[in-house]
């Protein structure tokens, strides 16, 4: 099993401006306790020993708050000195990665995703990057994920308006193959490799029907305090 994960924490959320104070995004409250503990209460029930949170806007706010433990969860923390992007932030966090296999999880958003069947998935698969995917119908807020009949990724697509498709739900197993031989410190983890690269690396989408929700913008915000306070 893998023990290890990233959380990419390092939001401004500018969308939730007014909403929520000058903090990062994953620190929005949920009732009385940051968006990240909800993050880090599902990694404890998935297995998780230890967290890598890729941080960087007034990130010290997050360890004021939560040291370098939560729980049965050691926390360390990867600071971008300058703005990354999500794969720099992903790929410098990644160094403070002992095992070869890892997820990584997105900051601002909650995926009830089973992790042993996700991670079965990945062994069975062989892949660089496995996706969770949540299956949406009738949405143009987000891009969608074509597959093949192994489902195998082989198109993200541009937001447009579809039908009935899979969305990319934000949790990932990632080897530590993937960052190999990049050079650039700054880049876009969406754009620069899952989209470029998905005829060069095995990524592979895992469909999951569990409760998503994407806190980046106010409405989607005040439904998750509703739905996921205690």
């Amino acid at each position: 099993m893998i023990s290890e994960a990233i959380i990419v924490a390092g939001g401004k959320g500018t969308r939730l401006q007014g909403v929520i104070d000058d903090i990062p995004k994953p620190m929005a409250p949920i009732g009385e306790k940051p968006f990240l503990e909800v993050l880090f209460n599902q990694l404890i029930k998935a297995g998780i020993q230890r967290v890598v949170l890729s941080v960087g806007y007034k990130w010290e706010s997050i360890k004021a708050h939560f040291g370098e433990n939560y729980k049965s969860l050691s926390l360390e923390y990867a600071v971008e000195k300058e703005p990354l992007g999500t794969g720099g932030g992903i790929m410098n966090a990644a160094k403070h990665i002992e095992s070869y296999a890892f997820y990584v999880i997105n900051g601002d958003t909650f995926f009830d995703v089973n992790f042993r069947q996700l991670y079965s998935f990945y062994l069975h698969t062989d892949a660089n990057i496995c996706v969770a995917l949540k299956p949406l119908e009738k949405f143009d807020r987000y891009g969608s994920v074509e597959l093949n009949d192994t489902y195998r990724i082989v198109r993200f697509k541009e937001k447009q308006f579809v039908e009935k498709g899979y969305i990319n739900g934000g949790i990932y197993i990632i080897n530590q193959d993937v960052f190999s031989g990049i050079e650039t410190k700054s880049f876009s983890f969406e754009k620069d490799i899952l989209e470029k690269k998905t005829d060069i690396l095995k990524i592979y989408g895992f469909p999951s029907n569990g409760y998503f929700i994407d806190i980046g913008i106010p409405e989607d915000y005040r439904k998750a305090i509703n739905e996921l306070s205690e």
